[in-house]
């Protein structure tokens, strides 16, 4: 099973004046990313994988805590990175529930290769649960707070 989240609420882009990279959740994005924790700990994920970008590790460090596993690093959930190379992650993660999180651009292109429909659902802080075996039982939780 898979757990694909969009990175919770961060801090606006504009006013950052630092790297994307390093831009931070705000606070009520952090408040976002301890509720998701407990909105997907009961799926009993046994890794989290996240997107090295700042906003996108802070999103998952909660659920990654309580579920007593460490947040790996993938590159290939990074904003802008080939499709290509995140539906291999996809494929490679199978067997496990893993969450994985990135970020509204490639979120939506996964989904779209995947074959779900999605409009309008890919909110941050949302996660998709994809089934390894039928898209069709995909399902959305809609972002805590």
């Amino acid at each position: 099973m898979i757990l694909l989240v969009r990175h919770a609420k961060a801090g606006s882009r504009h006013r950052w004046d630092g790297p994307d990279r390093e831009r931070p959740l705000s606070k009520p994005g952090f408040q976002q990313a301890e509720e998701l924790a407990d909105l997907l700990l009961p799926y009993g994920p046994t890794r989290v994988l996240s997107s090295p970008y700042v906003r996108c590790v802070q999103t998952v460090e909660p659920v990654a805590r309580k579920a007593g596993v460490e947040v790996e690093v993938a590159p290939e959930l990074a904003e802008g990175r080939s499709l290509r190379s995140l539906m291999k992650l996809i494929d490679e993660v199978d067997g496990d529930v893993a969450v994985l999180c990135s970020h509204g651009d490639m979120i939506p292109a996964a989904l779209d290769a995947l074959g779900v429909q999605w409009r309008d659902r890919c909110s941050k802080g949302s996660t998709w649960v994809l089934s390894p075996t039928a898209v069709s039982d995909a399902h959305y939780l809609p972002p805590p707070s």
